[in-house]
């Protein structure tokens, strides 16, 4: 069976390979033979009938997204061998990313990637590009193919890594009815649930006309820390290299509270907490600081063991399109994806800093025992740090609504094939607390009246004061935030010369599109209502851009064909309408590709690419004004010595956010050369080698570089007044930066080996990426030094693995079908954390080799009848456990990384489908 007879079944075979457990039932391939008709494939603007192209492109079928177990869109593409970089849902315990989930194609980064939905964008989690995948209405999606090699010459800003577009049902007849049902085994913590309804009517072709529907549901229970021992705790023993040490990531906001003290002459500020000092030991939820030295002896607490590390979230998507044909070879369509993400995130209680009048018995009693006669003489100000735990978890409850509409018009004219659109669409989020928080003013009158304690043990408040912490309690919303997106764009192709290898194709396209970003914070934030929460920033920010672009594919011979495309993109400045300026200037670009498939005999294809790319800082990038983004994830040793702006001890200080209107577009230069041999229909093997070099790259300074070395990043340190004791400390700002450059460089393999037995058919896949290279420039380095992420936690505070790899084997025995999956991620080297040897009883900076990570999946299908299936599997059959990381960055779990290793541990699942 030659490669050029079959419609895209390399790319069917390499989806294969990576989902889990997915085969090609010989009669379906059969029928996709048969079906020789014009088709647009992503990475091309040009209708044509359907081969191996010269660019790698991987699909994903039906059939192939069930076998994958994947409940959501988000653990269907992120575990692709080619996803590295991405975000998940987990860090949404410590941030306020709502639970936004994305795609990153190479490790080159989820800015990189452009996300389409039916060939069109949607509108972006923010003021960038950054696509919610939870915004993808998965029973509506039919296919998804993902380019993964650049596409700026076709696609315009953000397809420098590739692209993945899901493609959504169309001309279905009948309904379907699906639900599914996942717990993991050792409990129920964590189960979840889906039910989903598709029904269609009407043929294009007969009736002349096809509606489509889908509504899904999904309910997914969150798992607290204490539900799982890797988790449960911020104060970690643990042994290495013959060693006994003990991990202390605790934070030195409290309960009962400690106490900080500034000095008006030259002795160093001190902080204390005075129960540890009268009692000689910590309370409950409590440890002896690891971090305390001569002038800091404070308590901290393990606020790990109070978060939730997977939050519970809900979601209801509904999708329908209605296409018409408006003559033989003209219709019209009308599409429109409505979805609602509900998660709410359960993170430690709030930290309360307080101001303590040397007149007060808080004072008298708390304090002035634990100083000496010449520092109680001395004292300039003092203030404790509280652990509002009274008050319960911080629970922030995060609505996102996304809403895609879009009236378009595809088919032929003359020799022409077209496709226009008008595109509406908007990604909405409101941030609602719904509990943990204090109302700043009856909180400042419990202190000032004494009616509460802030030295009381956990629980030791009265009963009346009890009561008036209930009453005090913020609910209500902090934010809302928009982004819209309107555009126009069309594209034609068609044949315009004939070569010796068959007829030349020529696409022409063009497209407008509007961006809005709008975030408004609550009243109550921005009048401080709100016990110490900063009001986040408000913004109203626009711009425009347009695209027009053309492309040639030349079949110069049978066994050659070329493939050329040229894009001219122009992007608007930044419209601010709040602060009534323009931030920026116009930023334009040309890029281009050029690609060739050889085709030297009819089971050989070798195939080229070379290109370049172009992305535009996003909108918050340029123009975002000063504003308050949290703390810092680790505890600090004050940066730069000064005795008003120092915090006493080792601690926490906060982080500020703002944009840099100076910023550059970043440009890209990416080739790709590959093969695949397919000697008969049992046997494919292939492999495309990528390389991607980004210049002017957009990245941000971490904390790390920026406290380690506080003289080189001066720049990066201001100050921040807290709202509400008004003490002003330093802290640190996170503006973006064009760091120099960044290059990854890596190669996309797959297998696929079949053999039939009397008893059934066997398929073999095996499919990954091995990463070469992840190098780029310091940020903030100018004297360009390079650094590399490549199975070492870097300077961007993740890990590029060399290594990712999926393998699988089926066994189909008509009716039934049962698939064993292995999935592989190397060992890396962890990032760098300062620990307490027990040997020695000295804190140490350590970097732990973690472990490479295996699973193995099953799963199991049985075709009841031709319309009926049910589906059960286990992910993590052996219960394999994340190992132990020490990072401190993406979430405030502790003792692993949730990017790289799953928390829900061994889990069963059962799906039922049936088709009417």
């Amino acid at each position: 069976m030659v490669l050029q007879q079959k419609i895209g079944v390399r790319s069917v075979r390499l989806a294969l390979g990576v989902l889990a457990g997915t085969a090609i039932i010989a009669g379906q391939v059969r029928a996709q033979e048969q079906q020789i008709q014009k088709v647009e494939i992503t990475g091309s603007s040009i209708k044509r009938i359907a081969v191996e192209g010269a660019l790698p492109v991987q699909r994903l079928s039906q059939e192939a997204i069930a076998k994958s177990g994947a409940t959501n869109v988000a653990d269907l593409i992120q575990a692709l061998p080619a996803m590295q970089g991405f975000t998940i849902a987990a860090t949404a315990a410590g941030s306020n990313s709502g639970g936004r989930v994305s795609a990153s194609i190479h490790n080159i980064g989820e800015q990189y990637t452009l996300v389409l939905l039916d060939g069109r964008r949607i509108a972006p989690s923010d003021s960038g590009s950054t696509i919610n995948l939870n915004s993808i209405p998965m029973s509506a999606v039919e296919r998804v193919e993902i380019l993964t090699d650049g596409a700026s010459a076709l696609y315009g800003s953000d397809a420098i890594a590739g692209v993945i577009n899901f493609i959504l049902k169309k001309n279905q007849r009948g309904g379907t009815v699906e639900a599914t049902y996942n717990t993991p085994t050792d409990s129920r913590k964590g189960q979840s649930y889906n039910t989903s309804l598709t029904y269609g009517a009407g043929n294009l072709e007969d009736d002349r006309f096809n509606i489509i529907a889908s509504y899904r549901h999904d309910e997914a229970g969150p798992i607290k820390a204490t539900d799982r021992d890797f988790a449960k705790t911020a104060y970690i023993p643990f042994s290495n290299n013959g060693n006994n040490y003990i991990y202390d990531r605790t934070s030195p906001v409290t309960v009962p509270a400690n106490v900080a003290v500034a000095y008006k002459g030259d002795q160093p500020s001190s902080s204390f907490s005075p129960y540890l000092l009268k009692n000689g030991n910590c309370p409950a939820l409590s440890y002896a600081s690891l971090s305390n030295n001569a002038n800091s002896r404070n308590c901290s607490f393990d606020f790990a063991s109070t978060v939730e590390i997977v939050p519970q979230n809900k979601r209801d998507s509904f999708f329908t399109k209605a296409t018409v044909k408006a003559t033989d070879d003209i219709a019209v369509f009308a599409l429109v994806a409505l979805s609602r993400y509900d998660m709410t995130a359960r993170i430690a209680p709030n930290t309360a800093p307080f101001a303590i009048d040397t007149k007060s018995a808080l004072y008298a009693n708390n304090v002035l025992p634990f100083l000496t006669p010449a520092q109680a003489a001395d004292v300039a100000k003092v203030s404790g740090s509280y652990r509002t735990y009274d008050w319960g978890t911080r629970d922030a409850q995060t609505l996102t609504d996304s809403n895609h509409l879009v009236l378009g018009a595809d088919g032929e004219i003359g020799a022409w094939s077209f496709g226009t659109g008008l595109t509406w669409s908007q990604n909405k989020i409101e941030e609602r607390y719904v509990g943990g928080y204090a109302r700043s003013k009856e909180f400042k009158s419990m202190l000032a009246t004494a009616a509460f304690d802030p030295f009381a043990l956990i629980g030791g408040q009265s009963e009346a004061t009890k009561g008036l912490i209930q009453n005090s309690k913020f609910v209500g919303t902090l934010r809302e935030a928009a982004t819209t997106l309107r555009g126009i764009d069309a594209h034609a192709s068609r044949e315009v010369f004939t070569l010796p290898g068959g007829a030349a194709n020529i696409g022409l396209g063009a497209d407008y599109r509007k961006y809005s970003f709008k975030q408004t914070p609550a009243d109550a934030a921005v009048n401080n209502e709100i016990y110490n929460v900063s009001a986040p920033g408000a913004y109203d920010m626009s711009r425009n851009s347009y695209g027009l672009f053309s492309e040639l594919i030349a079949p110069v011979s049978k066994d050659l064909e070329l493939s050329m495309g040229v894009r001219y993109d122009a992007i608007g400045a930044i419209d601010d309408d709040l602060a009534h300026r323009t931030v920026g200037q116009k930023q334009s670009a040309g890029t281009y590709k050029v690609s060739a498939r050889w085709q030297p005999a009819k089971t050989v294809l070798v195939r080229g690419s070379y290109g370049t790319g172009f992305k535009a800082p996003s909108m918050l990038e340029l123009a975002q004004p000063l504003v308050s983004a949290g703390v810092t994830a680790s505890v600090h040793e004050c940066p730069i010595a000064d005795k008003v702006l120092c915090r006493p001890g080792v601690v926490q200080y906060n982080k500020m956010n703002l944009g840099n209107e100076n910023l550059k577009p970043e440009k890209s230069k990416q080739y790709s050369i590959g093969f695949r041999y397919e000697p008969s229909s049992a046997f494919t093997i292939g492999a495309d080698l990528w390389d991607v070099r980004i210049k002017d790259a957009v990245d941000y300074v971490s904390e790390t570089l920026i406290f380690n070395d506080p003289v080189k990043y001066r720049s990066l340190l201001s100050t921040f007044t807290e709202p509400s004791t008004g003490n002003t400390y330093w802290a640190m700002q996170s503006p973006p930066v064009n760091l120099g450059e960044k290059h990854n460089r890596g190669i996309d393999y797959d297998l696929v080996a079949r053999h039939r037995y009397s008893f059934g058919n066997l398929t073999a896949n095996l499919s990954g990426t091995y990463l070469m290279k992840s190098e780029y420039t310091v940020p903030g380095d100018t004297s360009g030094a390079w650094t590399s992420s490549l199975n070492y936690f870097g300077a961007d505070d993740q890990v590029a693995f060399r290594h990712v790899v999926r393998t699988s084997l089926t066994l189909d025995t008509g009716a039934l079908s049962n698939t064993l999956t292995m999935n592989y991620r190397n060992g890396y080297t962890d990032a760098e954390a300062s620990v307490r040897n027990l040997g020695t009883n000295k804190n140490e900076k350590i970097r732990l080799q973690v472990p490479s990570y295996i699973t193995l999946d099953w799963q199991g299908r049985f075709m009841v009848t031709k319309t009926a299936s049910i589906r059960a599997g286990i992910k993590n059959l052996l219960n394999r456990e994340p190992p132990l990381s020490l990072r401190n960055s993406s979430g405030h779990q502790v003792g692993f990384d949730p990017r790289y290793a799953d928390a829900m541990l061994r889990t069963f699942y059962v799906t039922g489908n049936y088709q009417f």
